[in-house]
């Protein structure tokens, strides 16, 4: 008996640890499973926040000057007394006598440099230009910059640029035709310039930074607050208005802005924009934000098509007849209207809002009438704007 009783307990006692086991085993994989989906799976609609904001203080300054290209194949400036005299002056202050009047300025363009100076640029680093021409010239290609002064809106020289130019295009004539691609009066020059001065801006030394959103609304604006302030660990941002961030530097990080500003700028926003249909009438573009929707509303739209052709219709007498030739004119009238049903319209998401008007059959053009018929009455929740 006593070795019946042990059979028949350690069949059971063995199913029952296996039992166990493997039940243990499968809620500790659910559990690892649900938390590394947490972990793993990023807020919808996330972006960084130095995608949608900008630092007062930190921005690009615009440079301009004026300058001449050379070396051009007959494609310069066709005697243009700007560019003439202004090669006149170069030459003379070189010690070369030319007056204006002896000068063919065909190899000449004169030319507007533009330039973007990065507030964190330092003299001696380099920069970017654009050169367009502002005479007569046909082509820019294979021309080089003269040395030109590059000034800001104080009317300091900030940088100096000078060298060949790089033309995103092609132009070539004969005596009857002619070939063009892309626009051949405007170059630029990859690293051209040259920075002389930098602007007068401290990074480091400030005690407070504004940052302005790009997205002007409230609720993105507050997110934004709510999380600095919880990456910091106080309250030091505020909101001065739908987008403006006041954020006070931290004591640990006065005098040493980089570190701060490298923990920030990489906080998850998700923005929250206003309903929003824009439309570009001259092109018959239509963008629909992901938030509008339209209420229970029903929709027809035809149109009618009327055509006119006009047509003469000329009755000539025979052969060696004493008629006269005479001239009927003939007009074809054809007027079309199409037939078209209501068709009911519910769009709770944006999907639901295109397929319902694709199931009308309406064009881009169509749209644009029916979208803005929606709009006034108060059947459409969004801004519309028409571009």
């Amino acid at each position: 008996m006593q070795y019946i009783k042990n059979t028949m307990e350690c069949p059971l006692h063995v199913n029952r640890s296996s039992v166990e086991t493997l039940t243990y085993f499968f809620i500790c994989m659910t559990a690892l499973l649900f938390l590394s989906g947490i972990l793993c799976v990023p807020s919808a609609f996330a972006v960084r926040l130095k995608d949608i904001s900008s630092i007062s203080g930190v921005r690009n300054n615009q440079l301009t000057g004026y300058g001449l290209v050379v070396g051009l194949g007959g494609t310069g400036d066709r005697r243009d007394d700007l560019t003439a005299s202004s090669l006149s002056n170069m030459l003379e202050g070189m010690g070369i006598a030319a007056g204006s009047a002896q000068v063919e300025a065909r190899n000449v363009a004169s030319v507007m440099v533009t330039a973007n100076l990065p507030a964190s640029a330092k003299a001696g680093s380099a920069i970017n230009v654009t050169i367009s021409s502002i005479g007569s010239a046909s082509s820019l290609q294979g021309g080089v910059l003269l040395q030109t002064p590059l000034m800001g809106i104080d009317g300091k020289v900030y940088a100096i640029a000078q060298g060949p130019l790089v033309v995103g295009g092609f132009s070539t004539q004969g005596a009857a035709a002619s070939a063009q691609k892309n626009h051949t009066t405007v170059a630029t020059i990859p690293n051209g310039a040259t920075v002389e001065r930098e602007v007068p801006f401290s990074f480091n030394n400030q005690r407070e930074l504004v940052i302005n959103m790009h997205v002007h609304d409230f609720s993105t604006t507050q997110q934004t607050v709510e999380h600095l302030n919880d990456s910091l660990g106080g309250e030091y941002a505020s909101a001065n208005d739908a987008s403006t961030i006041r954020l006070q530097i931290p004591a640990e990080f006065q005098g040493n802005l980089v570190p701060l500003m490298a923990s920030i700028e990489n906080l998850n926003i998700t923005p929250q924009n206003a309903a929003k249909v824009v439309v570009d009438e001259k092109t018959g573009t239509i963008v629909i934000g992901k938030d509008v929707k339209l209420a229970r509303v029903a929709i027809a739209h035809g149109s009618l098509q009327v055509t006119i052709q006009e047509s003469v219709d000329v009755s000539q007498p025979n052969a060696f007849s004493q008629g006269t030739t005479v001239a009927s004119p003939v007009t074809d009238l054809m007027a079309k209207e199409e037939s078209r049903n209501l068709h009911l319209v519910e769009g709770a998401t944006l999907q639901e809002l295109v397929d319902g008007l694709n199931a009308i059959g309406a064009t881009p053009r169509d749209l644009i009438s029916i979208l803005r018929a929606l709009k006034s009455s108060g059947s459409l929740y969004a801004d519309l704007e028409v571009l």
